[in-house]
């Protein structure tokens, strides 16, 4: 190979690599690049957690829906696989008492929300998983609650706006959780309390995007 045809062989290949290299760094950034989202038409069902609601409300009527097939769990392990884990009221049907915390929270939160438009409001519970003993007692972890939030006209029963909520809330754990228990702040008052307020944020009016 002439010293002529090597230097051309190594140029070929140089641009080639650096071709490449144009191509991956074009597609990383890419896909680093946070995707716009389409805007939705006005008057359709937001469900993005992101987007805050444009009308307030005067809440008339709740309805809380705790389905029947969440999964239960009792067992006393770190982090049972289960939709339901809760140990803040006596052994029972968890699905009626997380219901009953629901109600109570939502009773409390929406005593404030009574400037703006009427509507009812229907709540469906995804996930309340609390902790269990063996975790409450030492490292406390996250009491992870979700729902679904949908607003519906009193007068036709039509949704005017729905989204899944997540409302998590930390946990105390170990030494803090016994001395919070013993000053009456159980996991029930914090988070019955916690859920009251998320309701307020949640119905509160915002521009999009607030």
């Amino acid at each position: 190979m002439t010293k002529f045809t090597r230097i051309t062989a190594i140029s070929a290949v140089a641009l080639s690599l650096a071709a490449c290299e144009a191509t991956t760094t074009q597609e990383i950034a890419t896909r680093a690049t946070p995707q716009m989202e389409a805007t939705q038409p006005a008057g359709s069902i937001k469900e993005n957690h992101a987007l805050r609601l444009t009308q307030a409300y005067t809440i008339r009527d709740i309805e809380v829906i705790v389905p029947e097939d969440l999964r239960v769990s009792e067992a006393n392990v770190y982090y049972p696989n289960a939709d339901i884990v809760w140990r803040g009221d006596a052994p029972g049907d968890r699905h009626k008492q997380v219901k009953a915390i629901f109600e109570e929270a939502f009773k409390r939160g929406s005593g404030k929300l009574n400037e703006g438009v009427p509507a009812d409001l229907r709540v469906e519970v995804t996930r309340f998983h609390s902790l269990t003993e063996k975790t409450r007692y030492t490292f406390g972890g996250v009491h992870s609650v979700k729902f679904r939030l949908t607003v519906l006209d009193p007068k036709t029963g039509a949704e005017l706006e729905s989204r899944v909520v997540d409302a998590d809330l930390k946990a105390y754990g170990g030494a803090q959780a016994v001395a919070m228990e013993a000053k009456g702040v159980t996991q029930k008052a914090r988070l019955t309390q916690h859920l009251a307020n998320v309701l307020v944020n949640e119905m509160s009016a915002s521009p999009l995007g607030g």
